[in-house]
């Protein structure tokens, strides 16, 4: 994974951060077309991985809105 990317991906995710909301029937994700760009960049990252150790964890009040929980990005390996 090219971490460099990553990371310019997080730090657009910073500058506007995206809101989850999450309900027993479905979560929610509220974000500028901005933040879906550099989350959709961070899912291609992950995509094109060949190890189960990649992830990212959005975290409030930095990537996400602060009263958002974490939201957790990993690769299935299967």
């Amino acid at each position: 994974m090219n971490y460099d990317l990553a990371l310019m991906a997080l730090e657009g995710m910073a500058r506007s951060p995206l809101t989850v909301h999450a309900s027993p029937n479905e979560v929610t994700i509220e974000a500028s077309a901005a933040t879906f760009k550099e989350l959709a960049r961070l899912c291609l990252l992950l995509g094109g991985t060949q190890s189960a150790e990649d992830a990212f964890d959005l975290e409030p009040g930095t990537h996400v809105a602060t009263g958002s929980p974490t939201l957790h990005l990993r690769l299935l390996v299967e």
